[in-house]
């Protein structure tokens, strides 16, 4: 198995970057990132080759989960910035648009939320996902299509949808 600081030198900034998507606070994220490289400290699972980055993803996303029912989240005002990062004027329409669409994503229910953000932010496949949540495939595939109506009747409601 590769050590452990290669893995977090390869995918902390993974990890963190799933977490802050997924609960829209920076600190939170921090925390959990650090959770998920504690526990790959503490518990030494057995990874497979090639498959350690969705190990800590999977980590993070229960962990995520675990957060976003705690009673803080429902306190917290939903839809800050993706990204922090200074746009430059002719970037402002394409980041309203990304802001809209994170508000939009974090309106979704939970499974649906995992699903958006394995498939479209982290670049996994359907069976990839599906291996990673435990899931049939079919499961995902609906969950998926099930998002992406979601997102559009809440785009059309906010006027942002074409």
């Amino acid at each position: 198995m590769t050590n452990f600081e290669e893995l977090y030198e390869k995918y902390a900034t993974d990890v963190l970057r799933v977490s802050y998507f997924y609960l829209g606070d920076r600190q939170r994220a921090e925390d959990v990132c650090q959770d998920v490289f504690v526990r790959l400290m503490t518990h030494t699972p057995q990874l497979e080759e090639g498959r350690e980055k969705a190990w800590l993803l999977k980590v993070a996303l229960n962990r995520c989960r675990d957060l976003w029912r705690g009673a803080w989240i429902k306190r917290v005002v939903l839809g800050s910035p993706a990204f922090e990062m200074i746009p430059a004027p002719d970037e402002h329409e394409k980041r309203d648009e990304e802001e809209a669409m994170m508000v939009a994503i974090h309106q979704l229910p939970a499974a649906f939320r995992e699903a958006i953000l394995l498939y479209y932010y982290q670049g996994y496949g359907i069976n990839e996902i599906a291996q990673m949540l435990d899931l049939p495939e079919g499961t995902i595939s609906s969950r998926l299509s099930r998002a992406r109506k979601k997102l559009e009747e809440i785009l059309t409601e906010g006027g942002l949808a074409s």
